[in-house]
């Protein structure tokens, strides 16, 4: 594996979770950004902040980045996350496709 850069939206979102800053991260995402959770979807930044509340800074999610590559088309990371906190922990993958420096979809699956 190369070793590449982390884009900053992924940094921020890794970041801004661990420090529990909720603005900050709904402000990695575009307005229009799409995330899938196991097959759950939220839409927009007021999907993003949802999700935040029940499943990432609402239940003390802390991220520790394992690993991060470029993804299989233009502008998509698979970072490589290990999740600890009050709701899931685990390692897994989580696929990002940014626009315009942000984050414009997540999918959190295998």
């Amino acid at each position: 594996m190369s070793v590449i850069e982390i884009p900053a939206a992924i940094q921020t979102f890794v970041e801004a979770t661990n420090r529990g800053d909720t603005e900050a991260f709904a402000a990695a995402f575009t307005h229009d950004a799409e995330l899938n959770d196991w097959g759950r979807e939220y839409h927009g930044r007021d999907g993003v902040r949802a999700w935040d509340r029940t499943d990432n800074i609402g239940v003390q999610a802390h991220f520790a980045l394992d690993a991060i590559e470029p993804g299989t088309s233009a502008d998509t990371y698979v970072a490589t996350l290990t999740v600890t906190g009050n709701g899931y922990n685990g390692t897994g993958p989580m696929t990002f496709r940014l626009r315009d420096g942000l984050i414009a979809s997540l999918r959190i699956a295998p």
